[in-house]
């Protein structure tokens, strides 16, 4: 892990003295990145593996990419918009020493299969039961769950229909609050309340070279930080065939996360599960107040504010990868 960059945090209103300030989290980094360097000279040297691997799930070809012992604690990682498995291979990189990754693809999404649409019903619950029955078919029976962006509807209908399975979750910049949508989001609202009328419009707002290197880079000054194939290589992803009806598809479903919302805040009111958010304060996508509806809702939830982007696994690997294997060692 050469090079690990000085941790950047943004502590805010609201931030708790337990949690470790920016030094503090600027040292973590550096530790774990001398301590991940001598476990792996102690294993004969070089990184843990990636695999690049499908499985069949209802009668889809799911692709996922898998590191790390197959008996060491499972993180299940569940990608956002636009991206893919692919957002998390710089944790994949970083944690698999110590922790079995998987990342897979959602259908319509990545390598795994892109089904008909109209054969096919894109929505939330359907990718949500798929993924399932992916967990299942790999055995995964206990797992931290790392929910980013689309991550959050998908992992919140999983964690409440079998909670006995996650461990532990991981927010980081996926909403769970109808406030939570920012001002961005009002051309969305009214293609949910008349798709007709307003498809055309989404699928500008939504699925443009602009919005999707805007997704990554937000109003960060320092965007020579940014691989440009991040977004040029997502834009040609949405731009393959049937790709625009797949993903107006599943954003005309949207709306029923916001009708679940309620739902999921309720669950966390009640189980106070363990919960780590981060968040990028760059992300122009959803509003900053988010992080700290979650501290309302779970108010032992660790908090961290990054000097980072909507993905903020763009630019601030290291710092994450500091900040969940703290949140790892400690467990209810």
């Amino acid at each position: 892990m050469r090079g690990a960059n000085r941790a950047s945090c943004h502590t805010g209103p609201g931030i708790r003295r337990q949690q470790i300030s920016c030094v503090a989290l600027a040292a973590l980094v550096m530790f774990a990145s001398f301590e991940l360097r001598a476990q792996n000279i102690g294993k004969g040297g070089g990184m843990q593996p990636v695999f690049y691997r499908t499985v069949k799930v209802d009668g889809l070809s799911i692709s996922y990419r898998e590191a790390g012992p197959k008996d060491a604690p499972a993180i299940l990682l569940l990608h956002g918009l636009p991206s893919s498995s692919r957002m998390f291979q710089p944790l994949l990189t970083r944690l698999a020493d110590d922790y079995h990754m998987v990342a897979p693809d959602y259908p319509g999404f990545g390598h795994s299969d892109w089904p008909d649409p109209k054969q096919w019903a894109y929505t939330f619950d359907h990718i949500a039961q798929v993924m399932d029955d992916f967990t299942q078919a790999l055995g995964l029976s206990r797992y931290t769950l790392y929910m980013q962006d689309y991550g959050g509807p998908v992992g919140f209908r999983m964690v409440l229909a079998h909670p006995e399975r996650a461990q532990a979750l991981i927010v980081q910049d996926a909403v769970a609050h109808n406030e939570g949508l920012g001002a961005n989001w009002a051309t969305r609202r009214a293609f949910w309340a008349d798709r007709p009328a307003y498809e055309e419009a989404l699928r500008k707002n939504l699925l443009s070279l602009a919005t999707t290197k805007t997704r990554h880079v937000g109003d960060d000054p320092n965007i020579d930080l940014y691989d440009p194939d991040l977004w040029t290589d997502e834009y040609a992803f949405l731009n393959s065939p049937g790709q625009a009806q797949i993903q107006s598809d599943l954003f005309y479903d949207y709306r029923t996360n916001i009708e679940a919302y309620p739902k999921w805040q309720a669950w966390m009111q009640k189980t106070r599960p363990r919960l780590l958010v981060i968040w990028g304060k760059h992300d122009l996508s959803f509003d900053l107040g988010e992080p700290e509806r979650y501290r309302k809702d779970v108010p032992d939830a660790e908090v961290y504010v990054l000097d980072a982007g909507h993905f903020a696994l763009d630019t601030k690997a290291d710092e994450i990868a500091a900040l969940m294997r703290e949140f790892m060692k400690t467990r209810k």
